[in-house]
């Protein structure tokens, strides 16, 4: 099976459609479209990575064909979620993760941006110059 083959099978594992899988990965309906023809580009690994974490694929099927598409009963029940092997004790702090992670990718610098902002306001100093600016940030996406 190829990797065209594997996307495509995951994102109807999903029950989601080019447009709602584009969406959740943060790129354009017409990238899907060439990432599932038979003669499409592979996603980058960043965006293997989302699709898998959207799908609920094992990354390692998803990428290389290797292994079960999906994570059996038993390693989903004995995983530690990322949110949790943080150790994040503060359940608001938790909130704020698990909705950071299941934003789209592009709006998450403008979510960082925009808690950096509220943090400045609350210490009253000023913010910390960002290391990434939001073009190199959107380029590091593709």
């Amino acid at each position: 099976m190829t990797s065209q083959q594997r996307i495509r099978l995951a994102r109807r594992h999903a029950a989601m459609s080019q447009t709602q899988l584009a969406q959740a990965v943060g790129v354009q309906r017409s990238a899907v479209s060439h990432w599932e023809a038979p003669q499409g580009k592979n996603p980058s690994v960043k965006h293997l990575r989302e699709i898998s974490m959207v799908t609920g694929v094992q990354f390692e099927w998803l990428a290389t064909g290797r292994g079960q598409m999906a994570p059996s009963r038993e390693t989903v029940l004995d995983s530690v979620s990322a949110v949790d092997a943080l150790l994040v004790d503060d359940a608001l702090e938790q909130r704020l993760l698990v909705a950071f992670r299941e934003a789209p990718v592009r709006a998450r610098l403008a979510l960082v941006e925009l808690m950096e902002e509220l943090a400045s306001q609350r210490t009253g100093r000023p913010r910390a110059k960002s290391l990434m600016t939001a073009d190199a940030y959107y380029d590091s996406l593709d």
